[in-house]
């Protein structure tokens, strides 16, 4: 038996972690959404008010559970955005080991649940390789999903390092949904390992997918909120930031910054479309509630055990700021990430045949609120996710409690504090030497800083000196009390991709901020305090160099330069034998954005019906399916435009040769498709995708043969998924082509 390496009374931690969610939010807080287990948590311990993340998703993850800044562990972009610099290459080095593997090595079960987003995309099929999966970074048992977001009632999940498909009903017997189902499992391991292993503490991880897109809630948590922002985003600021004042949430002094010219007022929206926006920033928190609920759960769960007061909490609200990539409001929020610009006129054209405002949050859209509701969910400050320049980007409240040893007090820790010190801060508090190596791999320095010193002492001088800030070129760098910062050259709520042509990141316009009077970015003092910005840009620089963090930008190279560099496999054909299922997007052929031919030798019955093939889901995909004898194609390019095509004639039944081919060209500004279908060499079908998406249909559905799991790409068989073929599928084979 291993010695222990721990005293006897060391606490469970368990870290909650919730997504694109911004300052002025929570009703903890001053913002709208209810939230009684964040403000259970804060009220049974204390909160951080001055605490901040990347910016972005996959960054902030991998400091959080390093301890190193983002681009020291190759997290400087999403890790389907990744590229070879070393600062972006979107994989986790060994020698940052995580905190769960330091635990784990200690006498800890680790365990973590929902959103991951920390494997290389390439490498997330069932057949890995799996270094770099949870399971592979410490993690004993995981329960959720791999990518950057997930459809909530049809998710592409994995246990441990095996896809699952989701049960119909949860433990309640209310109908599926991804935050409920995380937490039930979480319960079940709870239960599990009070059993099984009383005398180990545990570390969990649980991250939802809420309140990151899409938005989707069963309607009852969205009609909660009816009526309640009729008023539009300006006036919302303008309550949030009273009542934040009020509560003691962040100085009297305090400034409420400015709307930026490029985003709409509420009253510059047509009445026509206010119905729409109000109804999606309704779903939204409902959705975030709904998300707040089930971390009750969890820690309901601990009460009952007995053991909450032994567990020390982290409760991060939100990896980022609140997310503005629904732009002007959208029922597919990948229309933003392919760079694609659309009217609000699409949207509601599309969802008025779905059903109307009621589908918004269900099943059949992807839906996200216009980036209004993001600036203001991040009241009072300026910008919003994916901002590393501003905190409406960067400045996450945070709730820490621990019964035991933690004496609950409601005065805000002002202590400027980072994700990279969670890590330390765990180490303090169990007495863990970071350790030199893990598994013969000589570890990286920790960049965070312990937070041990502000449990009992509200009033401590800060510890952390200097933090630098970037994401996509959107930079910044705090040192003792000052922070200078520079918007970088894309806006995430202005539709479309920047023009990077005459981007020169040594021209960028500095903004420079005292915060110890100007708790908001309200000031900007460059002008007139030149010497100490450029003083501070030096010292930017310098740890840029540390930390990896060159070039400048380098993490726009795939999503606005390149995008035909994302990460993708390395192959140029494929060979399938029979029906296959589950191949995530990202390591499947490209078959919606490059010319390639499909070739699939089938036994086809009388009146055939079923999906031969379909890439992506109801937000965003493409699908061959055959109906009644007769062989379909449809371009769904996330639901505002669906091109289909159907054949003139049944196909002959018994052994048939069925090719798709599709041809991709740039005609500025879209990418057009020219497809064909044709059975036995002769052509039956085809016609122009007059748009097609060039980057990705999905984050996290996949490619399936014979049937459509997960979200159904048509609305055709949407009722009858998964679809199943009534024939047999030989062979089917891809290759691309010029």
């Amino acid at each position: 038996m291993k010695p222990r390496r721990l005293p006897a009374d060391s606490p469970n931690i368990l870290i909650v972690l919730i997504d694109d969610v911004g300052p002025g939010t929570p009703e903890t807080y001053g913002g709208e959404v209810h939230t009684p287990n964040l403000s259970r948590i804060a009220k049974t311990g204390i909160s951080f008010n001055r605490f901040h993340s990347t910016a972005m998703c996959s960054p902030t993850r991998a400091s959080l559970l390093t301890g190193r800044n983002h681009t020291r562990v190759g997290n400087g972009q999403i890790a389907e955005l990744a590229n070879d610099w070393d600062g972006f290459s979107g994989t986790i080095p060994k020698s940052s080991g995580t905190l769960a593997e330091v635990l784990k090595d200690y006498g800890y079960n680790t365990a973590a649940w929902g959103k991951w987003h920390n494997t290389p995309a390439a490498q997330t099929t069932s057949k890995g390789p799996f270094d770099y999966w949870p399971t592979g970074y410490g993690f004993e048992y995981f329960y959720g999903f791999l990518a950057g977001e997930a459809s909530q009632y049809e998710p592409h999940l994995v246990r441990n390092t095996s896809p699952v498909e989701t049960p119909e009903k949860l433990d309640d017997g209310s109908d599926y949904h991804l935050t409920g189902d995380i937490a039930d499992d979480a319960i079940l391991w709870l239960r599990e390992q009070q059993a099984f292993s009383p005398d180990k503490p545990f570390f969990m991880y649980w991250a939802t997918g809420a309140s990151h897109g899409p938005h989707q809630v069963p309607i009852k948590w969205a009609d909660k909120y009816k009526g309640r922002f009729d008023d539009g985003w300006d006036n919302y600021r303008e309550r949030v930031f009273a009542r934040a004042k009020k509560l003691g949430w962040i100085p009297e002094n305090t400034k409420l910054t400015t709307r930026p010219d490029s985003l709409a007022s509420w009253e510059s929206i047509p009445d026509d479309e206010k119905p729409f926006q109000r109804r999606l920033m309704e779903v939204f928190a409902g959705f975030t509630e709904h998300a707040d609920h089930h971390a009750g759960r969890i820690f309901n769960e601990l009460e009952r055990q007995g053991r909450l007061d032994n567990t020390l909490v982290f409760y991060i609200w939100g990896d980022n700021g609140s997310s503005a990539e629904g732009q002007n409001g959208t029922i597919s929020e990948l229309l933003a990430q392919n760079g694609i610009a659309t009217k609000i006129e699409d949207h509601l054209r599309a969802i008025n045949q779905l059903g109307g405002l009621d589908v918004l949050g269900s099943a059949k859209t992807d839906n996200m609120y216009h980036a209004g509701w993001a600036w203001a969910g991040s009241t009072p400050y300026k910008s919003t996710k994916l901002v590393a320049a501003h905190f409406g980007g960067t400045r996450q409240p945070m709730a820490v409690s621990w019964p035991k040893r933690l004496n609950a007090d409601n005065r805000p820790r002002s202590q400027f504090h980072h994700v990279v010190d969670i890590v330390p801060t765990v180490y303090e508090v169990l007495g863990i030497t970071p350790p030199r190596e893990i598994n013969g791999v000589p570890q990286d320095p920790i960049d965070g800083v312990s937070m041990q010193y502000t449990f009992n002492q509200p009033e401590a001088e800060g510890e952390r000196k200097t933090q630098f800030f970037d994401i996509m070129g959107s930079r910044a760098i705090f040192h003792d009390g000052w922070m200078a910062s520079t918007f970088g050259p894309r806006t995430p709520w202005t539709p479309g991709s920047p023009d990077l042509s005459t981007w020169d990141p040594r021209d960028d316009n500095w903004e420079l901020y005292n915060l110890e009077e100007d708790w908001s970015q309200a000031h900007d003092l460059a002008a007139e305090m030149p010497e100490r910005l450029r003083d501070m840009k030096e010292l930017f620089l310098i740890e840029s160099t540390k930390n990896k963090n060159l070039p400048i930008g380098g993490g726009l190279w795939v999503p606005v330069l390149h995008p035909e560099d994302k990460p993708a496999p390395p192959y140029t054909d494929w060979t399938f034998t029979g029906a296959i299922t589950r191949m995530p997007e990202f390591t499947a052929p490209a078959l919606g954005a490059r010319p390639n031919t499909v070739t699939i030798d089938a036994v086809v019955p009388e009146k055939a019906s079923g999906v031969l093939y379909a890439l992506g889901g109801f937000s965003g995909g493409l699908t061959c399916y055959m109906d009644d004898g007769y062989l379909c194609y449809e371009y769904n390019l996330f639901e505002i435009e669906r091109t289909k095509f159907r054949s003139e004639k049944r196909i002959p039944a018994g052994e048939v040769q069925i090719e798709v081919v599709s041809d991709f060209e740039l005609v500025k500004p879209n990418l057009v498709g020219n497809i064909v279908l044709k059975v036995n060499g002769e052509k039956v079908a085809g016609g122009k995708v007059p748009r097609s998406a060039p980057l990705t249909f999905t984050a996290n559905d996949c490619l399936d043969l014979g049937s459509d799991l997960g979200s159904p790409v048509s609305e055709f068989y949407y009722d009858r998924k998964p679809f199943e073929f009534s024939g047999t599928l030989n062979t089917t084979k891809v290759t691309y082509h010029e």
